[in-house]
């Protein structure tokens, strides 16, 4: 008995010299421990066990608290994303008025550029509320003085592949609001009253000109006489290519007195206006946005995305930049754009709430802006661009570009030095931190690269079963698709590796392994973002600040309790506000990607697209969470839920449960379709007709084509496909399309004699050779356009002159028409066919 205890004590002493004499396990760091299990050291045995008295999380804590954490960031950005308004009221901007105005201005119906809606009917309209503001405010300190300018003009511009834009006494109501003693210096606000051929056009941009109207009615009744003064431009040719600001800004003599612009656009219906762009390099026009805005809204990332050209659209933004050379302000709605430039985008879809948004916004940043000394002399305090953001809507942070540049290399540096101390460590003997660190990122890229290829395949696989565009009536299905896919096949790689590669690491060590490199992939970033000099570089920034600072916080926690629940909690409550700013930018995307797949093009894939950004975004939010998965006991539950779901998914989607579009006239989601009934006359070089022919020539907007038309119509048909013939200007095709590299795919479908009431009338004026060997055609024209709302049916009024100058390859082609810069040859039809509904 005595000789069995004494065993037992020597063996129980021999083990605690044992652990006296090496490090203890919860002090050694994780290259130290790998290569010592690489050299056949004693940590076998307890592969992949934390040391006793260390926490590890359990499988469902961890799906839990990232559960909860991604859940309630989401909905904070949701909340910010639908509370309009902050804040009380002033009671200066009346939004029950403004209403009023657009109600009125789109009673009339569309508002196409030449016709009688949008030159007599709405410009009527403007002019008379006008004349109510001047006799409202004759007895008070301000003037009020209004001009009606018809300019005529012509300029090239490089959007959409380039092309040279000819305007024919295009319309503007130029309202001046100045001190009665005069004023020197103006501020430009700017709206388009016009709209697309087949839109009512509420939110483009009939509401901003109702905000306009509303907003020089306060001011012009302002008790405090203005420094400077404000010209309100109700400009009357945007959608043809922001025809009627060249004209103002180049031809009015008010343009030359203007010191910087504030613009009103739309890229959605409702909800808050964005501010996306600003300058160029005007910082005290952002400082004063943030300064004034009752509800700031402002993001420099939009800034460089949109002026990346990613984004098919510009505003008259670039014509006050470009012709004018003055700096300003550009706003725009971006909510549900997938009735951008359709019938539906009509006021009743525009909250209340939003327009008295707008309104308080304009107003004060105008009133900020007229009575501030740096109008006087813009260029003065022209030094540099800005970074700003907004916090939730709540709050703008902004400051100069040069200042950010010093903050991001101050967060590289503090990063560098956190990186470099455990460099510096003697168990980095060898290198074995800095080898290990690499491993671990080679293991992290590799999880992107694969999991993108993967996605990228499984949306190949959906594009070539006919199934592109499932999601585009139902978004979250493409996150439950692509999401689930992204997130499974990162997590399964991140699993292997944990369970083959490091299988006799220690969890906990890993975990810390990980969050460094995350840390270092961040500040590649954020260097790289920085030394191209975008704004954009506060972003990683944050991303590497906030989790730098919780991680050194949370340090001793760490090193004695291991990862318990209280250090996972406190280690998500640091990355709180990181995570929401970077969701809050991915719904952002989402808001404006998602629709314009809508109208994107035959040639570009959208699913692949909208696949890469659901695993961008699943990469970016995982970057911090990879720390999670080496740190729990287990993740088989997690990626069994993952690919059951991702295999559901894709079973109900391949059975085409998701049809694209909806007629849902609470949520409607059309797909856009241009049928135009046309004749074709084929000349050949000495003026003698070759062919003509007549049919209806039909364009897809996107990239599905007439797949879900042909059930419907047998009649449209790959059969009718057309191709563009060399030989042609323009491919033979009735009109020119500056993105016909977008739009490929036609259909022509042979259909009898257009015949309106009174015919188009088309006449060769004049044919010659330039000196650079391109063919110069003049040709006057009597066109057609409609009358009286939109309803009526269509004819011929009285012959207009114009000219609209389009260059394509070696062809320069003048065409004439009224006012415009087209004249519209046929009915835009809208067919309904059970779910099917096209425009």
């Amino acid at each position: 008995m005595s000789v069995t205890m004494d065993g037992g004590v020597d063996g129980m002493e021999l083990l605690e010299r044992r652990v006296k004499s090496r490090r203890p396990v919860s002090e050694a760091p994780p290259w130290e421990q790998h290569s010592g299990e690489r050299d056949g050291g004693e940590r076998g045995a307890g592969k992949g066990k934390p040391e006793a008295g260390l926490q590890q999380l359990s499988e469902a804590a961890a799906v839990l608290l990232l559960g909860l954490f991604v859940c309630a960031q989401w909905a904070l950005v949701q909340m910010s994303v639908h509370q309009l308004l902050v804040g009380t009221q002033t009671g200066e901007f009346s939004s029950e008025r403004a209403r009023k105005h657009l109600e009125h201005i789109t009673s009339v119906g569309p508002r196409p550029v030449g016709s009688v809606e949008n030159e007599v009917l709405t410009v009527n309209y403007l002019l008379q509320q006008v004349e109510l503001v001047q006799a409202e405010s004759a007895a008070g300190p301000h003037a009020v003085t209004v001009d009606v300018q018809r300019p005529t003009g012509s300029f090239s511009i490089d959007f959409l592949g380039g092309f040279t834009s000819y305007y024919d006494r295009v319309t503007n109501i130029a309202v001046k609001l100045e001190p009665k003693t005069g004023a020197q210096h103006f501020m430009l606000a700017n709206c388009h009253f016009d709209s697309v051929a087949n839109s009512p056009g509420a939110s483009d941009d009939a509401v901003s000109c109702a905000v306009m109207l509303e907003v020089l009615r306060s001011m012009a009744n302002l008790s405090t006489p203005l420094t400077h003064g404000v010209i309100f431009l109700f400009n009357g040719a945007e959608e043809n290519v922001l025809q009627a600001s060249h004209g103002f800004i180049t031809q009015h003599p008010w343009a030359k007195q203007v010191r910087a612009f504030v613009n009103l656009e739309a890229a959605g219906v409702g909800g808050k206006e964005v501010v996306f762009q600003t300058g160029p390099e005007n910082p005290w026009l952002v400082q004063a946005y943030v300064h004034a805005a009752k509800h700031p809204f402002a993001s420099v990332v939009g800034q460089e995305v949109f002026q990346s050209g990613i984004i098919p659209s510009d505003t008259d933004f670039r014509i006050y930049r470009d012709f004018g050379n003055i700096p300003g302000i550009d706003l725009a709605f971006i909510e549900n754009g997938f009735i951008y430039h359709t019938k539906y985008d009509t006021p009743d879809r525009i909250h209340t709430d939003s327009i008295q948004r707008a309104g308080d916004n304009i107003l004060a940043v105008l009133k900020h802006l007229v009575m501030s000394e740096k109008l006087a002399d813009s260029s003065e305090y022209r030094h540099g661009n800005m970074v700003f953001f907004d916090l939730l809507g709540v709050v703008v942070v902004a400051y100069p570009a040069r200042v950010g540049t010093i903050l991001n290399y101050m967060v590289f540096v503090a990063a560098f030095l956190y990186l470099a101390k455990k460099c510096s460590l003697p168990s980095n003997a060898g290198g074995r931190y800095v080898r290990d660190l690499a491993y671990a990122a080679c293991v992290a890229l590799l999880s992107w690269f694969i999991t993108l290829l993967f996605v990228l395949i499984v949306a190949l696989l959906v594009t070539l079963m006919g199934r592109s565009m499932f999601w585009y009536s139902h978004f979250y299905t493409s996150v439950c698709l692509y999401g689930s896919a992204a997130v499974g096949k990162m997590l399964l790689i991140h699993t292997l590796a944990k369970n083959l590669y490091y299988g006799n690491v220690r969890r906990l060590d890993l975990g810390e392994l990980f969050f460094d490199v995350s840390l270092l992939l961040w500040c590649c970033v954020l260097v790289y973002l920085t030394q191209q000099g975008l704004c954009s570089a506060y972003v990683p920034m944050l991303m590497v600040a906030f989790p730098l600072g919780i991680k050194l916080l949370l340090s001793s926690h760490f090193k004695h309790k291991g990862a318990s629940v209280s250090y996972a909690v406190l280690y998500l409550l640091g990355l709180a506000l990181p995570y929401v700013h970077l969701m809050f930018l991915i719904w952002v995307v989402f808001e404006i990607f998602t629709p314009i797949m809508g109208r994107s093009g035959t040639e570009i894939p959208p699913d692949v697209v909208l696949a890469s950004l659901v695993t961008l975004a699943a990469i970016l939010l995982s970057s911090f969470f990879m720390h999670f998965i080496y740190l729990a006991r287990s993740t088989k539950r997690v990626l069994a839920a993952l690919g059951a779901g991702f295999v559901v998914m894709l079973i109900l989607v391949s059975c085409g449960l998701f049809f694209p579009y909806s007629a849902d006239p609470t949520s409607p989601r059309p797909k856009r379709v241009i049928i135009q009934h046309t004749v074709r006359t084929f000349h050949d070089l000495d003026g003698s007709v070759e062919r003509m022919d007549s049919g209806l020539w039909i364009n897809s907007f996107d990239y599905t084509g007439m797949s879900h038309v042909t059930p419907h119509i047998p009649e449209i048909n790959d059969t009718i496909r057309t191709r563009c013939p060399d030989d042609l200007p323009f491919c033979g095709f009735p009109w020119f399309l500056p993105v016909k590299f977008l739009v490929k795919k036609n259909w022509y479908m042979p259909a009898p004699t257009v015949s309106p009431k009174s015919p188009l009338e088309f006449t060769l004026v004049s044919k010659q050779v330039t000196e650079w060997g391109a063919v110069k055609l003049g040709f006057e024209a009597k066109g057609l356009h409609r009358h009286g709302g939109g309803k009526d049916p269509w004819f011929c009024p009285s012959s207009q002159k114009g000219s609209w100058y389009v260059f394509a390859d070696d062809w320069l082609l003048k065409l004439p028409f009224p006012r415009t810069a087209l004249c519209w040859l046929a009915v835009v039809h809208t067919v309904l066919k059970g779910e099917l509904l096209w425009a």
